[in-house]
């Protein structure tokens, strides 16, 4: 069973971010996702999961992992038309390592982040 997103007045989502990104990293893998946070879905992904991307990399949950990630992901989200995104970050993580490997390389893919 599907869950509707929580229906919102206009007057508050016009203040609200619509496009989220979200990173998450395991112990093997790297992966980013951009959600879409009216509609509460995927409007972009990359991992270093997918099979295209794996003989291209040599480790796939390095830092050098995650700018390839951040690259795909900036350019996906180009050719889909989304031009600008903001960063949700958890608690626990900073603006160090993977994640500023993700996140300068979706900046320097040309995607504004807000």
């Amino acid at each position: 069973m599907v869950i509707p997103p929580p229906e919102r007045a206009a007057r508050v989502t016009c203040f609200l971010k619509p496009y989220l990104l979200r990173m998450h990293f395991s112990n093997k893998y790297v992966s980013a996702q951009v959600i879409h946070t009216p509609t509460a879905t995927v409007a972009c992904s990359a991992s270093s999961q997918e099979k295209l991307l794996r003989p291209d990399m040599e480790s796939t949950r390095d830092v050098s992992a995650a700018a390839k990630i951040g690259k795909l992901l900036g350019e996906r989200l180009l050719l889909k038309g989304i031009p600008a995104v903001s960063i949700h970050m958890k608690r626990e993580q900073k603006y160090h390592g993977k994640v500023k490997a993700v996140i300068d390389s979706v900046r320097e893919a040309g995607v504004k982040l807000l």
